[in-house]
């Protein structure tokens, strides 16, 4: 059997803590700018029409969430003043402060990012669909950004289907704690493949025909979020999914993508917009 090549970091990133108060902190991780190729090659594993043709674009620094939206800190936030909607408390079915928040919508993803921005007097939002997969490769040009594959070791798939030179490993059938396998990406930053799919901002499109090539959301029309259509964008993978579905480059329109219909497999993580402060 091949040898599998998995590289494992470390790395001194530069963060910022925002505190949410009792004791509830969400770290965030400073990702420089510069330049990638979005997509992937057709000769990847796994890869799909819907991410090609690759294309390169610039991105401008940006601060991602170290982790993804725990529990914790998602009561902390929903216990701010509303915005534009409600949200549960505790919406998720997998329990546990710092397992990532689940059951979530894109607009209650929103929401949160609305009322967490009003709070801090800092811009709060999803990410971008380029952002994030320019932050999870971290600078890498392979399907993970660990190597080639893809083991439960380091990720939290499906671990009764393999990837390339992978091995079975474990299914575990629900979330585990956000850091927990210890691995981050030259970033710094931890489960960027498998546990939950992440909400992105961008209106879902086919493939990646005139996509924008500055880093930013792709929008069918204006960017008002408050008008956006049905589907919508996720990265990322989850406990549930194949390793392929967990890839760098891997889009996931959500089924249908239904903006306002949370789910067990979905959660978040957010972005702050370097040195922008709300008046």
């Amino acid at each position: 059997m091949p040898k599998i090549i998995i590289h494992e970091y470390e790395r001194t990133a530069q963060y910022f803590i925002e505190d949410l108060g009792n004791g509830i902190q969400l770290e965030m991780v400073m990702i420089p700018g510069g330049s990638f190729m979005m997509g992937s090659p057709e000769t990847e594993e796994g890869s799909n029409d819907d991410e090609r043709p690759q294309h390169q674009v610039t991105i401008k620094a940006f601060c991602l969430g170290k982790y993804q939206v725990t529990q914790a800190q998602w009561k902390a936030v929903a216990a701010f003043p509303q915005v534009n909607r409600e949200l549960k408390p505790d919406p998720s079915r997998f329990k546990g402060d710092n397992r990532p928040v689940e059951s979530v919508s894109w607009e209650d993803a929103v929401e949160f990012c609305d009322r967490l921005s009003r709070h801090t007097k800092r811009q709060y939002r999803l990410p971008s669909e380029a952002e994030w997969e320019y932050a999870c490769r971290a600078g890498t040009t392979t399907p993970f950004h660990f190597g080639e594959t893809i083991t439960t070791n380091l990720a939290n798939y499906n671990g009764e289907f393999t990837y390339g030179d992978g091995v079975e490993g474990v299914y575990r059938k629900e979330t585990t704690e956000v850091g927990s396998f210890g691995v981050a990406n030259n970033f710094g930053l931890y489960d960027m493949h498998g546990n939950v799919w992440e909400w992105c901002l961008d209106d879902w499109h086919d493939d990646y025909e005139e996509a924008p090539k500055d880093g930013s959301a792709w929008f069918n029309s204006d960017d008002k979020l408050s008008d956006k259509p049905r589907r919508t964008v996720l990265r990322g993978g989850s406990w549930f999914t194949l390793p392929l579905r967990c890839r760098s480059a891997s889009r996931n329109g959500n089924n249908g993508g239904n903006r306002d219909t949370p789910d067990v497999i979905i959660g978040f993580r957010v972005v702050c917009a370097v040195g922008r402060i709300l008046q």
